[in-house]
Order: C-alpha cells, then structure tokens, then sequence
C-alpha cells in the first residue's frame, strides 16, 4: 500500500506522528499551520537596537566633542560658522570637564578638557551598553 505525502508535511515513522496525516486535514486538503512568536528573539532584537542607539549616541557627542579640540588645536578662524557650531554644542557636552584644568595656553586647555571628556563618554557609552545588553 502506497502512502500520499504532502508537501510540507511529514508522513507516519516507527508508529510516531510526526506531522499531519491524510486522514487529519480538513476537507479542502490542506491544514493551516498556526505560526508561533518568539518573544525572546523580538526582544533580543529591541535589546540590541536599543544598545545599538545607545552607542551611536555616545560615539557622536565623543566625536563632536574630538572635533572641537582637532579645530581648537589646528587654528581654525573662531569667527566660522562650522568652528562656532561645533564649538557651541561642545560645551554642554563637555559636561563639568570644560574647565577642570587651567594652564596657560588656552590651546592646551581645549586639548586636555575636551579630550577627557570625550574619553569619558566612549568609556560611560561602553558601560552603558553592556548593561543594557546584560539586562537584555
């Protein structure tokens, strides 16, 4: 006796069912497959994409922040709208480190001010991060 298998489907092995039978299909002779989520997947997904936003935000305030010493240090024309833009947003950003060393050259200061800062956000974003990911 010839058995009909389906495609998709699993035929009868060593008296275990291992999918739908001929006998089991509804009358138009095909069975709906109900599809499961995988909440663990979607929330690895959201995990990563969050740790992901994460560390693309640290990384630009850490390059807004490298950029202003490179144009401080370099000589760029303070006058420069691009100078004074990146100037401007570096401040806040610098968070308490905008002054926390004072030598005489103010070139120095920029140098060692904002370079410290920018370090501390890669190394806080990098913290960050694997939190998020650990709780993730």
């Amino acid at each position: 006796m010839s058995r009909v298998t389906l495609p998709g489907m699993s035929e009868n092995v060593g008296g275990a069912t291992t999918g739908a039978q001929e006998s089991d299909l509804p009358s138009g002779g095909r069975r709906r497959l109900r599809r499961t989520h995988d909440w663990a997947q979607s929330r690895a997904k959201a995990v990563g994409a969050i740790a992901s936003v994460a560390r693309w935000i640290g990384t630009l305030i850490a390059l807004v922040l490298t950029v202003h010493v490179v144009l401080t240090v370099g000589g760029a024309n303070p006058d420069n709208g691009i100078t004074r833009f990146v100037a401007d947003w570096s401040q806040p950003l610098a968070l308490g480190f905008a002054d926390l060393f004072t030598p005489e050259d103010p070139q120095l200061a920029v140098l060692v001010n904002f370079g410290i800062a920018a370090i501390f956000w890669l190394v806080l974003t990098s913290i960050v991060v694997r939190i998020i990911r650990a709780f993730g």
